[in-house]
């Protein structure tokens, strides 16, 4: 029921961003930013280039809103986006590689310089591990473990079946095991 309520609202965002209503496009924005990054980051494998490759869809997407056929589907609309713009950004690849500052860990006054350092490694190496996986199963395993998405909306977004998005996770989910338990074994 929710999703139905969020697409509709969808639609009508993108009916005022289409009339030059600024904040609805910002709301959109807000609303899919972080499938949008998971996809990107699912694709790119470093935080800097999903960022960028975000940031350029979401361009992108704003002045291209008058293509967007099914505006209930915004959503998977724009993660298409970020899809096409990620594989793009992989063929030029120019862009600086940086780490950037970890945001999680900034202003978090109870935290102590071991947690820091333990959730810092821990990042790092499902990083390595997330790397290791295919595109899709990145992907999947983003969108459903970080954004929540259902297996009939990442179907969707990705152009494959129900059946196929759960087959994904399950052996992104396998194979991640395998890798961080190496990591920590080599460690």
């Amino acid at each position: 029921m929710a999703e139905a309520q969020e697409r509709d609202n969808d639609a009508v965002l993108v009916a005022q961003t289409r009339a030059g209503n600024q904040a609805a496009f910002e709301q959109l924005v807000r609303r899919h930013y972080r499938a949008a990054y998971a996809v990107a980051m699912a694709i790119c494998g470093s935080r800097a280039d999903a960022e960028d490759v975000c940031q350029d869809a979401l361009i992108r997407a704003l002045e291209r809103i008058e293509s967007c056929r099914t505006s209930e589907r915004f959503g998977a609309w724009l993660s298409e986006i970020v899809r096409n713009r990620a594989l793009n950004h992989l063929e030029h690849a120019k862009v600086r590689r940086s780490e950037p500052l970890d945001d999680a860990d900034v202003g978090q006054a109870h935290t102590t310089p071991e947690t820091v350092l333990a959730r810092r490694e821990l990042g790092r190496r499902l990083e390595q591990a997330l790397v290791q996986l295919s595109p899709k199963q990145r992907e999947v395993v983003l969108l459903h473990d970080m954004d929540d998405w259902s297996h009939r909306e990442i179907a969707d977004a990705m152009g494959v079946s129900e059946v196929m998005s759960r087959q994904l996770l399950f052996t992104a989910r396998q194979t991640l095991r395998g890798l961080l338990a190496e990591l920590s074994a080599r460690e």
